[in-house]
């Protein structure tokens, strides 16, 4: 069939009917992107939201009103002057971090967020850094970050946005401020350089003197020590002497006079003949207290007698007991004296010595 018998009216009018419900179609089928919302508006007047994914409108007496972005959004703010509270001039810029949680209010209740987010922060930044100290505001920007952050977050909260961060990027004093501080912080440096040396020479003067003190408390611990074991050795060494003079006092008293008379004599004897025989000792004076040494010697000699006769002999030398003994004991004296020395004198006192020997001499009564 020729084409001319399908263009009637009626199939032209289907045609142009199907186009447009075509059309329709495709505007009333909406795909919102992941992190956006779309608003849908009927005669100029907000009706719904649009989620991400597939949506439709009524084509006819709908459209789509805002495309608002639902992603969390970084906000750079502008550099500005800024004078602290101690009128010191700074230049000041920072960043904001916002994210809209209600599309709606951010598409009808602001116009131009990001404008007014951005003089919003501006405002904020001026008044919290106003009211503080240059030094504090160096020192404490946390503290200046959470205060802004607060203000705007509560200045937003109609507009739909939550202010998530504020962060203070860069604070720059003019350049005679920085010269300033400085030689303030170089100063403050050497005080507490100097203050901590004081403080540890402090220290170990006051350890060095707890030292010596210790040293001199152990010390005397130590020499009290020593002169009480000294004190307990003297205080033994007393008693054992005591009980030694007591046990010969005992043994005295028991008849044991001619025995004492013999060891002091032979102690006597022994100490005059090793002094005698020293190398540079060739006179010996007697004092008169040999005499008593004669006489224990004559007291051994009748002590010697009474045990038993002598070999070669009978009993004591005629003459009497105290004529023998003297006379014993001064040939005993004369021999060991011609055996140890060459010249021996008895003095009574102090008298002038008698005239030595010559060498030679001293050599033949040695042979």
């Amino acid at each position: 069939m020729p084409i001319d018998a399908y263009l009637n009216g009626t199939n032209i009018a289907l045609v142009i009917l199907a186009v447009v419900i075509g059309v329709l179609v495709v505007k009333g089928i909406k795909i919102v992107p992941q992190g956006e919302e779309w608003t849908v508006e009927r005669f100029g007047r907000y009706v719904r939201t649009l989620s991400p994914g597939l949506g439709l409108i009524n084509p006819l007496f709908s459209r789509v009103g805002r495309r608002i972005n639902m992603m969390e959004t970084v906000l750079d703010i502008p550099e500005q002057d800024v004078i602290t509270r101690d009128n010191a001039s700074v230049k000041v810029d920072a960043i904001v971090f916002y994210q809209v949680v209600d599309a709606r209010r951010a598409a009808y209740e602001v116009r131009e967020l990001d404008r007014s987010l951005t003089n919003l922060a501006l405002t904020n930044i001026r008044s919290v850094l106003g009211s503080t100290d240059l030094d504090e505001a160096l020192s404490s920007r946390d503290d200046m970050n959470r205060k802004i952050l607060h203000t705007m977050d509560e200045a937003t909260d109609p507009w739909g946005t939550k202010i998530t961060r504020v962060e203070i990027r860069d604070i720059s004093p003019p350049q005679d401020l920085l010269d300033a501080m400085g030689a303030q912080m170089k100063a403050e440096r050497e005080k507490r350089a100097l203050v901590l040396e004081a403080q540890a020479y402090r220290q170990s003067q006051i350890e060095r003197a707890e030292g010596d003190k210790q040293a001199k408390i152990l010390q005397a611990e130590g020499d009290l020590e020593a002169a009480k074991r000294e004190a307990e050795a003297r205080e033994r060494l007393a008693l054992a002497e005591a009980n030694a003079t007591e046990s010969v006092a005992l043994a005295i008293n028991k008849g044991g006079h001619d025995a004492v008379n013999y060891f002091v004599a032979l102690k006597y004897t022994e100490a005059l003949s090793d002094f005698a025989r020293s190398p540079n000792q060739k006179t010996v004076f007697l004092p008169l207290e040999a005499t008593s040494l004669l006489g224990s010697i004559g007291g051994i000699r009748e002590l010697l007698g009474e045990l038993g006769p002598r070999p070669g002999g009978g009993g004591p030398a005629a003459g009497g007991p105290g004529g023998t003994s003297a006379g014993g004991a001064g040939n005993v004296a004369r021999r060991s004296a011609a055996s140890s020395v060459p010249t021996v004198a008895a003095v009574p006192g102090n008298p002038p010595a008698p005239p030595r020997r010559s060498a030679r001499q001293d050599e033949g009564a040695k042979t």
